[in-house]
């Protein structure tokens, strides 16, 4: 058992049917901020389950990463036992959420035509991988495709002139878990105001799309076009955390007297006196290139706690730039309790992150632990209605290889 939430989704039930990264890290949010989340897995389960290591079965790092605060069963889909559970789930849940393809859905009954008849105002949301009535609708995605078709990979392309590259990191998936996220909180508040549930559609190549082209469209914003495409700032080679004495730093001076005093600063007054490439902002990101570059020259002139305490004083924004080690030990997340360490009841200490986001009169909050594979199986099953013997038997039948 755990707390009750204290989350302003509190009160939300939640069908979470989706696997990988994409929809756990959605619907973790969710659970985060008070819904009770309750993911249906069939088989071995969520194949993260089995990514990275792991201190006990079914336990890996990814999947521990993105499924706190959720109930987890285990459904045999393909059996009638498995389909009436599922659908009694329906009756009871406000949203239906799911990264399983239509087709998939469809010859399990499990469309949204079906789902409505079962619960007139579910809010059922699918996370595709392609909008629908594309040239790609129905066809797989997975974070490395949405990065190569989104043209989020072809910037490196544009900032260094080598080859296109995938960002070392899940960004698309994540991405898109963040607008399905926003998507299902909209679907609720449409449903409180207007007194109707709706299917929702969040596909990644669209998301990630649009994530992309905010700052990245730039000069073919217009028509015809009035630059190239990529924001010259953001999308510059010579962008860049600086190498410094001893280590490396980020630094952003923005206005003109935040300019201004960096490079005095840094010994060199005359960049910005009696050069006219950077004496404007408009000039200054036409030829942001050769600024960062003098940045990169002065920047090395001094160590790291030198600039830091220089730019502090100054009221310049910059930042040490930290390992992936040590921002574990970061004295701000430390100090504010995001990044702390928790005990799992399977046995184990690991490394979590509180919800991001503070809600002053409804906090989020963490009142269940990453679950087992079909931890909770019997449990949610008599909820249903089930009895104890029917419960056990079902959670048996779909343990079975």
């Amino acid at each position: 058992m755990s707390l009750p939430s204290t989350g302003p989704l509190a009160g939300v039930k939640i069908l979470d049917l989706s696997t990988v990264v994409l929809g756990p890290y959605a619907t973790q949010l969710l659970g985060d901020m008070g819904a009770d989340v309750v993911k249906v897995e069939n088989g071995a389960g969520d194949i993260m389950r089995h990514a990275g290591p792991s201190p006990a079965p079914g336990m890996g790092a990814i999947y521990m990463g993105c499924n706190r605060n959720k109930r987890a069963i285990l459904l045999d889909l393909k059996t009638p036992d498995g389909i009436e559970a599922l659908k009694r789930l329906v009756k009871q849940s406000d949203v239906f959420f799911t990264n399983v393809r239509m087709d998939g859905l469809k010859r399990l009954g499990l469309g949204y035509d079906e789902l409505k008849q079962i619960r007139e105002d579910i809010i059922y949301v699918h996370c595709a991988g392609y909008g629908a009535g594309g040239k790609h609708e129905g066809k797989p995605a997975y974070d490395d495709l949405i990065q190569a078709g989104s043209g989020i990979a072809d910037l490196f392309h544009v900032r260094d002139g080598g080859p296109p590259r995938y960002m070392p990191a899940l960004m698309a998936d994540k991405v898109s878990g963040l607008h399905a996220a926003y998507a299902v909180i909209a679907g609720l508040f449409a449903r409180a105001t207007k007194g109707q549930g709706q299917f929702i559609e969040a596909p990644m190549l669209e998301a990630f799309t649009a994530f992309n082209m905010v700052e990245n469209l730039y000069g073919h914003t217009f028509i015809p076009p009035m630059a190239q495409m990529a924001y010259t700032r953001s999308s510059s080679i010579n962008r860049m955390p600086y190498p410094t004495q001893d280590g490396y730093i980020g630094i952003m001076p923005y206005s003109d007297i935040q300019w201004k005093t960096f490079f005095e600063l840094g010994g060199r007054p005359e960049v910005m006196t009696t050069d006219p490439r950077f004496s404007t902002y408009n000039a200054r990101t036409a030829n942001i290139g050769a600024l960062y570059q003098l940045v990169g020259e002065v920047a090395a002139t001094k160590t790291t706690d030198e600039w830091l305490a220089l730019l502090e004083e100054a009221d310049i924004p910059a930042a040490r730039c930290a390992t992936l080690p040590e921002v574990l030990q970061d004295e701000h997340l430390r100090g504010t309790g995001f990044i702390h360490e928790r005990q799992h009841p399977a046995g184990f200490p690991y490394i979590a992150f509180e919800h991001p986001v503070k809600f002053a009169g409804t906090p989020a909050d963490i009142r269940r632990e990453p679950p087992l594979l079909g931890e909770h199986t019997v449990e949610v099953l008599k909820e249903l209605g089930f009895s104890d013997a029917d419960a056990e038997r079902i959670a048996a039948a779909a343990r079975k290889p």
